[in-house]
């Protein structure tokens, strides 16, 4: 994203009566101080898989990074389309988030160095990452890094229940 501002659209299909829409600058808060995410993609014959991980929000996307061998990467591969969710976990307060996007690998090595300091800054010294040859590098072997810039997002707030669309 270059900083433009979404279209923010309040679903009165699902929202309290005196609901107002979750601003942007909330929900892309919410996407940054997450500390869990739930990534779902698609395996080559069609069956979703989902798997936690974490992730870091950085020059308007968020980033992640998996393996080479694992089903995230080979599912990525084939189809990069995929979203990311995160939020209370509760029924009755705070905001679940849901954001659509594509992933895209990411492997110029200066933007790996600031999303791999993103990491750190965020989850501390146990996921620093070394960046070279367009990867991470840490105790688990080469990890490819994806960005995904959001296509679609969504904010699902309870107390008063709102759901918001962001379309980019």
């Amino acid at each position: 994203m270059t900083g433009q501002e979404p279209v923010t659209e309040l679903d009165r299909r699902y929202s309290a009566e005196d609901a107002a829409p979750t601003p942007w600058a909330e929900a892309r808060a919410g996407l940054a101080e997450a500390e869990v995410y739930w990534l779902s993609t698609v395996r080559g014959d069609g069956r979703p898989h989902v798997t936690p991980l974490i992730a870091v929000w950085a020059e308007g996307a968020l980033y992640f990074c998996t393996g080479v061998g694992e089903r995230k990467a080979a599912n990525l591969a084939d189809n990069p389309c995929c979203a990311l969710t995160t939020g209370a976990n509760a029924l009755r307060e705070g905001v679940d988030l849901v954001l659509e996007g594509r992933a895209e690998p990411a492997t110029d090595e200066t933007l790996l160095g600031r999303v791999a300091e993103a990491y750190v800054r965020k989850y501390g010294e146990g996921w620093r990452f070394a960046v070279r040859d367009g990867a991470f590098h840490g105790e688990g072997g080469r990890a490819l890094v994806y960005r995904v810039a959001p296509v679609t997002a969504f904010a699902f707030a309870k107390g008063p229940y709102a759901q918001t669309r962001y379309r980019f």
